[in-house]
């Protein structure tokens, strides 16, 4: 419970104000088909993290060493900063659905592309890392990004102009810090 729950509220946190989610924005503003983005962001965060979280608890599994562990604190830290430097979208390049695509393909396709590299794709490989619990790390970075892009979905308009996104991103840096924080302090003996 504590990686499905931990994976949630770092991803929705850090998802906050990033270019996956200003995406979510543009699709709904541009197609006005609420389901089929909502559908091709699941589909496309399902895989993505799926293998991101794979590829941590892979490396987790080779990796056991104490340098190691101080690595993936040092990720999530890192992870704090990087929180910190809000992201773009050009909201003036053309987006259209391909006509045999369609709003879900397009949204499908878009979605996995711009998540990689994205510092919430490299918090699912940390997180991949940290726990042992694939399902539960997918599962959670997953309901993350739901959790964030769903109501950029459905109400993008207003929410951009009421959220202060800049407090989301310091809540979700301070979150990232203070696991890396907790997992060195763990490997110091200290807790």
């Amino acid at each position: 419970m504590e990686a499905l729950l931990t994976s949630a509220a770092l991803v929705a946190l850090a998802e906050m104000g990033d270019k996956t989610q200003l995406l979510a924005m543009l699709l709904a503003t541009r197609f006005r088909k609420p389901v089929p983005i909502i559908l091709g962001i699941l589909f496309a965060t399902l895989a993505n993290h799926f293998l991101a979280a794979l590829i941590g608890h892979s490396i987790a599994g080779v990796l056991t060493q104490d340098w190691f562990r101080y690595a993936v604190a040092a990720s999530f830290i890192a992870m704090a900063a990087w929180t910190l430097i809000p992201d773009k979208i050009d909201e003036d390049a053309p987006l259209k659905a391909p006509s045999k695509a369609g709003v879900f393909l397009t949204t499908l396709v878009a979605f996995f592309l711009v998540e990689m590299g994205d510092k919430t794709q490299v918090a699912t490989v940390a997180l991949g890392a940290r726990f042992d619990n694939l399902i539960a790390v997918t599962a959670g970075t997953t309901l993350g990004m739901m959790i964030a892009n769903v109501p950029a979905v459905l109400f993008g308009d207003v929410l951009a102009k009421k959220v202060p996104m800049r407090a989301l991103q310091v809540g979700a840096a301070l979150l990232f810090l203070a696991l890396g924080l907790w997992m060195i302090a763990s490997l110091q003996g200290w807790m």
